[in-house]
Parts: structure tokens; C-alpha cells; sequence
């Protein structure tokens, strides 16, 4: 085992107390819903000794039974196996209101969410470039921030120079969860000075919603699109032949990627697709784009 793969264990919580957790959670669901244990077996069909061992944090259930559990209860496997406190009353019957709108009404409501009790305030001069490696944020966003005589910043500089290491070292030390707790303290700082600038996001920033929520909520964000074909073809084109080495489906996995953050890329300000097209072309576009958001604002320095 690696260090990091070590370090990382070290670091999670202990499975028996994971367990007595989600025992708690199983016997408190059970009790809210009248069940005794012996409706429960016979509606999960999940045996009453077994339901015993997991309601006092001995047993190691399946996922599928689990779901048979929960299914028989009536709740979501996910309420049971999440960790962290008991969700207030009112934060369930948010939540429940919620899955009932469609796209529009949850758009709507997450507007007004973000409006009225959203804890950023978006600054004039700040733009986002969002998309995945290959999609042109370096270099159009140098273009940009040139034209309009703006600082541009790479938010993958200023997460190293705060974690005081490179982002592969981050990620060998704490994984994960460490390099977004250094991304989200350097968003802050950035988002929060007065600076006008053009920002060149990593492409995994979506996939942490609080940090996307704060970019959103402080910036001008455009997502830079390109077809799964662009992107790798340019990461290769610029001399990068890892995304290839020793994988033979890399362009299935960047499918999947893409598809997979599709929807929260979709929630940038501006979308430009920038398939196939002279990087003069997609300049232009993203520099009106920019401007017709912020009239007056951005202006073209000869």
C-alpha cells in the first residue's frame, strides 16, 4: 500500500462507528414508520437476526440488501449510508418539495436560493472559463484578458502556492478532498479581492459543488465546449501523450467524462463551442460575449 493510499485510510472514520451510525439510522427510520423488526423482515425480506446485528452496528449488510431494507421503509438507501448528523425537519421537507419540480422550477428555485440567501457577491471584472483540458481556456483566456487589459490567473497556480506544493503532490499527499479544500481557499481569495481578471478553471471544478456554486455566484462563467475528439487531439497535439499511455478506452473514459458533467457545465453564463474553429473566431465570440454581459465594462484596449 502507498503512503497516500495509507495516509487516506488513516484519515477516514472507523468502520464500526460508520456502522453503529448507520444501525442508528436503520432502528430510527424503522421506529418513525411504526415498523417492529419483525414487519420489517418480512417486508425486506432481510432475516430478524440479521436486522438485529445491523440496527446495533455489528452488521455488514450488502448494498443490495440494504436497499431491500430501505425500500421496505420507505427511504433512501442514501439517507441511511450518509454520514454526518441527523438533517433538521425543515431542511427534509425542503428537500422534498424540491423532487417534485421539474427543470425549469428547480432552475427557478435555485436562483432564488442562491439570490436571497447565497453568502457571495459577484464583483464586476470577473471571468470564468470553465471546460475540460483542451477546450482553449489558457490560451484564449490570455487572448481575453489581453484584449481587455485584465490579469489572467491559472486557478491550478494559485492552489499550489497555497498548499506550498505542486497539484501532483496534493494529490499524493491528501487525495482528493485536499486538493479541493486548497481549490475552494483559493477561489475565495481570488473572488473576493477587487481585481478585474480572466480565471482558467481545472476541469474537475464542477464536479465540487461548493466551489462551482461560489465561481457562479461571484463571476461571468463560460463554458469553453469541445467535442470529445477536439480535447484529445490538442492535449496530444501540445505534446502530452499521457492521456493515451496504457489506456485503450481514454477516449471512451473522456466520453464519459463529459457526459457525465454535461448538466453542470450547461450552468455557466455563456456557452461557446469551440469544435473546429480558428482560435481568432472563438476570441471574438467570447470577447462579445463578455461584453454584451457587461456593457461598458470590457472594453477592447488597442
Amino acid at each position: 500500500m502507498s503512503d497516500a493510499s495509507a495516509k487516506q485510510l488513516s484519515d477516514a472514520p472507523p468502520a464500526d462507528g460508520f456502522l453503529a451510525d448507520l444501525g442508528e439510522r436503520v432502528r430510527t427510520a424503522r421506529a418513525r414508520r411504526g415498523m417492529t423488526r419483525k414487519i420489517l423482515a418480512r417486508e425486506s425480506a432481510v432475516s430478524e437476526r440479521y436486522l438485529a446485528q445491523l440496527e446495533n452496528g455489528q452488521g455488514n449488510i450488502s448494498i443490495v440488501l440494504l436497499r431491500q431494507v430501505a425500500r421496505a421503509m420507505g427511504v433512501e438507501v442514501a439517507d441511511l449510508v450518509r454520514e454526518g448528523p441527523e438533517r433538521p425537519a425543515e431542511l427534509t421537507f425542503i428537500l422534498e418539495r424540491l423532487r417534485q419540480l421539474d427543470a425549469d422550477e428547480l432552475a427557478a428555485a435555485h436562483k432564488l436560493i442562491s439570490t436571497t440567501f447565497g453568502t457571495a457577491t459577484a464583483r464586476p471584472g470577473k471571468i470564468a472559463l470553465l471546460g475540460l483540458r483542451g477546450a482553449g481556456k489558457s490560451t484564449l483566456g490570455q487572448l481575453l484578458a489581453k484584449r481587455f487589459s485584465l490579469k489572467f490567473v491559472e486557478l491550478a497556480s494559485l492552489i499550489e502556492h497555497d498548499a506550498g506544493m505542486s497539484a501532483n503532490e496534493i494529490f499524493s499527499l491528501s487525495g482528493q478532498i485536499g486538493y479541493r479544500r486548497h481549490e475552494r481557499r483559493a477561489l475565495a481569495t481570488i473572488l473576493d479581492s477587487d481585481e478585474q481578471i480572466v480565471l482558467s478553471t481545472g476541469g474537475g471544478l464542477v464536479a465540487e459543488t461548493a466551489n462551482y456554486e461560489l465561481l457562479l455566484a461571484s463571476s461571468f462563467t463560460v463554458w469553453l465546449q469541445a467535442s470529445p475528439e477536439e480535447h484529445m487531439n490538442r492535449v496530444v497535439a501540445q505534446g502530452d501523450n499521457r492521456p493515451m499511455a496504457d489506456n485503450d478506452e481514454a477516449m471512451e473514459d473522456l466520453r464519459r467524462i463529459l457526459e457525465g458533467r454535461d448538466a453542470m457545465y450547461r450552468k455557466a453564463d455563456a456557452i461557446i463551442d469551440t469544435s473546429g474553429r480558428e482560435i481568432d473566431d472563438c476570441l471574438e465570440e467570447l470577447a462579445q460575449v463578455c461584453k454584451s454581459a457587461h456593457t461598458g465594462l470590457f472594453e477592447d484596449v488597442d
